[in-house]
């Protein structure tokens, strides 16, 4: 029995599956052991459910089409409005809809994987590719495989629910208890340093990746029902333009608790649009005011309104969380990477400890979204690189999902919502430490005789 191995790299194979929800790739076919022909592609994929079909050709392309229907060979076409095709420019995934759902697939006893009447591998039990862009799919053909119609492979995967949840990778006590547990013990946390009040945690992010959301969210937690003060949604640009500081109180009429949100415009992936990352470095520093306004095409000017020329500890941030939509991690636009991890630096420079809170983890992953305790034993989401890609270790990803649509609180969803509350608190407080130890080190330093 001849072993099939996948061409696909690993994160090829990720990308494929980031657009088809929590699922794994096991190869059904492999033209170059089981043939080029119709009839060996039908034995080994008719009625397989959701497919991946992959062509290859000498010039290095890579691509193909998904369809979530079962092949057969009854010389129909087949309604699939979930199809696309797609090719890889290196590790990234180009996709193309399908335009015309009602004949996405036609099934073909004499040919490979046949999309509409644009695409086909395997095309009349040959080793070439059909291509055809226009009224079922669109594709720049040269885009997608380069105009070299002759293949060196063709492989089919059935796509498959990825149903294997993991021993958890953190252990969580999903009980009433605990949520009174952890309320209490962020009421009664005090920064380490008695000059400072208040923990001073900013929020980072793109757009949409849930900022304010989180605010209002861990709002609600505290005020016992669902509220929103700051102002969330989901347009395309930043929906907070100011730099707001947040504190959040122990229920409605109680004292505010021992932590301040600090909330920023989104960083756009554009230079010149949202959060310019000379401004990040002023707030970090504590320069900036509560409300001051922001121009993303001018960084502050010294003169700004209110701005703090020697600012103290209290001022400073104190942690710095980047919000990232779990959704997102894999199609993350390089530029944004780019300006994330120039914040990063300027925040490690200054010795601030940082975070990374995955958000919206219930729309990414299904068995999370089923039920939230999934969400550590989910090897989606874990396995999601965000702390590769942002350069972090997995301690530092707290996965959490804000409130969007619900009405009423959910437990499940107030644990992890507090959770990353203590984690962000114990990191401010790691800050504090250090800081107070320089400063030992320093009086130690001036009180030695030479």
């Amino acid at each position: 029995v001849t072993t099939m191995t996948s061409r696909l790299t690993k994160s090829q194979q990720r990308a494929l599956c980031s657009q088809l929800g929590n699922v794994k790739l096991k190869l059904l076919y492999k033209a170059s052991i089981h043939g080029f022909t119709g009839a060996a592609f039908h034995q080994q994929c008719d009625s397989q459910g959701p497919t991946v079909s992959v062509g290859y050709n000498a010039t290095g392309h890579i691509f193909g089409g998904y369809t979530s229907k079962p092949f057969n060979q009854s010389g129909q076409f087949v309604q699939d409005d979930r199809a696309f095709l797609f090719a890889f420019k290196g590790e990234d995934l180009l996709k193309y809809q399908v335009i015309n759902s009602n004949q996405a697939v036609k099934m073909i006893a004499n040919s490979g994987p046949y999309f509409g009447e644009s695409f086909a591998l395997v095309n009349g039990s040959q080793a070439v590719v059909y291509s055809n862009p226009g009224n079922h799919y669109n594709f720049n053909a040269a885009e997608m495989h380069g105009d070299n119609l002759q293949l060196t492979d063709c492989e089919v995967y059935h796509v498959k629910e990825n149903t294997d949840l993991e021993k958890p990778w953190r252990d969580i006590v999903w009980k009433s208890e605990k949520r009174v547990e952890l309320m209490d013990s962020i009421k009664k946390y005090k920064p380490i340093t008695s000059s400072v009040p208040q923990a001073r945690i900013l929020l980072i992010g793109p757009v949409g990746a849930g900022k304010s959301s989180f605010f209002n969210s861990i709002n609600s937690v505290f005020r016992g029902h669902v509220t929103s003060q700051a102002i969330a949604g989901c347009s395309g640009t930043s929906l907070t333009t100011q730099f707001r500081t947040y504190s959040v109180k122990a229920g409605r009429e109680g004292k505010p608790l021992p932590f301040m949100l600090c909330d920023t415009m989104g960083l756009e992936e554009s230079t010149g649009a949202g959060l310019d990352v000379d401004d990040i470095l002023s707030i970090l520093k504590g320069h900036i005011p509560d409300c001051y306004q922001f121009n993303p095409s001018v960084p502050l000017q010294v003169e700004a309104h209110g701005y703090r020329r020697s600012p103290e500890l209290k001022d400073q941030i104190h942690c710095v969380v980047f919000l990232i939509d779990a959704c997102k991690v894999s199609i993350m636009p390089t530029k944004l990477e780019e300006k994330l991890a120039a914040v990063r630096r300027k925040a490690i420079l200054m010795g601030i400890p940082q975070l990374i809170l995955l958000t919206k983890v219930d729309e990414a992953c299904p068995t999370v979204a089923e039920d939230l305790s999934n969400i550590y034993k989910s090897r989606y989401i874990k396995d999601m690189e965000v702390s590769v890609r942002l350069g972090v270790p997995l301690s530092c990803v707290v996965p959490v999902k804000n409130y969007y649509e619900e009405l009423e609180l959910d437990l499940k969803c107030d644990i992890l919502l507090l959770n990353a509350i203590i984690q962000m608190l114990r990191f401010a407080d790691n800050y504090f430490d250090d800081i107070s130890d320089r400063y030992q080190n320093l009086e130690t330093k001036e009180e030695t005789p030479t």
